[in-house]
């Protein structure tokens, strides 16, 4: 075939990779257990109180590259598949670093190359993850906390902003290959009352409303491929109401 004759046109919808992170317990796990079929690698132990099917509590890097492998060459039918949650395979990796260049911590090798050495081994895990979306037709759901982080605005003065709880260098990396990045948030109104003698003091009020915040803005790292509101309720069935049809989950591939 030639080169011309090899281009592609119009729409090629596939699964999502979509990356959402926000505080502990505002319901990051719930919103992803809720997507079609889904599995959740654990990293962390925090999936006892929800209904899922799950594998065993990974203690290493090689337990969670052992779940995606089996998910790729093993039979079954689950359509998404859930790391629960990045910043806690973070330690595994760096572990499996600390491991591999025979250290106690990842900050003992100098000059901080031990965040480089782990970037290959985040480069596993997504290439396995695109595999099982490519090949086996499985939506990729990646959970993360959240942590507050300097931004250093070229445009503008330094700013604080809420961002995945990664190190920069996996942050990049990870955010850039994801579809959609979700901040998970309360919605949070202010009143300003008048305190007298030309002062004023702002108050937050919290409702308790779940949203996920779907572009990004100063408070936020979010982006989305899918023209999506700004914000969305938190809840999959807000989301999987803009994904565009994709198509049928390829038969599975023989065991290599």
């Amino acid at each position: 075939m030639s080169t011309i004759a090899s281009i592609i046109a119009g729409t090629a919808p596939g699964p999502r990779r979509i990356l959402v992170y926000g505080t502990a317990g505002i319901g990051k796990s719930t919103f992803a257990i809720q997507a079609p079929r889904s599995i959740a690698i654990q990293t962390e132990d925090g999936l006892g109180a929800i209904d899922c099917h799950r594998f065993p509590l990974a203690a290493s890097f090689a337990e969670v590259m052992n779940a995606i492998t089996a998910l790729y060459r093993e039979q079954h039918d689950y359509g998404t598949v859930v790391i629960d949650s990045l910043d806690w395979l973070e330690r595994l990796i760096w572990a499996e670093v600390c491991r591999l260049r025979q250290v106690a911590t990842i900050e003992d090798i100098p000059y901080g190359k031990g965040y480089t050495f782990a970037l290959p081994l985040w480069q596993n895990v997504l290439d396995g993850l695109a595999a099982l979306r490519a090949e086996r037709g499985m939506t990729i759901i990646l959970i993360a906390h959240t942590k507050v982080e300097r931004f250093e605005d070229p445009e503008t003065d330094s700013y604080d902003r809420y961002a995945p709880r990664l190190h920069k260098t996996a942050s990049a990396v990870i955010t850039e290959w994801c579809d959609e990045v979700l901040f998970a948030a309360y919605r949070v109104h202010t009143r300003t009352s008048d305190e007298g003698f030309n002062r004023t003091r702002t108050h937050a009020i919290g409702s308790g409303e779940r949203v996920l915040r779907t572009t990004e803005r100063p408070s936020h790292l979010a982006k989305n491929r899918l023209n999506l509101p700004d914000e969305l309720p938190l809840a999959w069935s807000s989301f999987a109401a803009h994904l565009p049809p994709t198509d049928p989950i390829p038969a599975a591939p023989t065991t290599r």
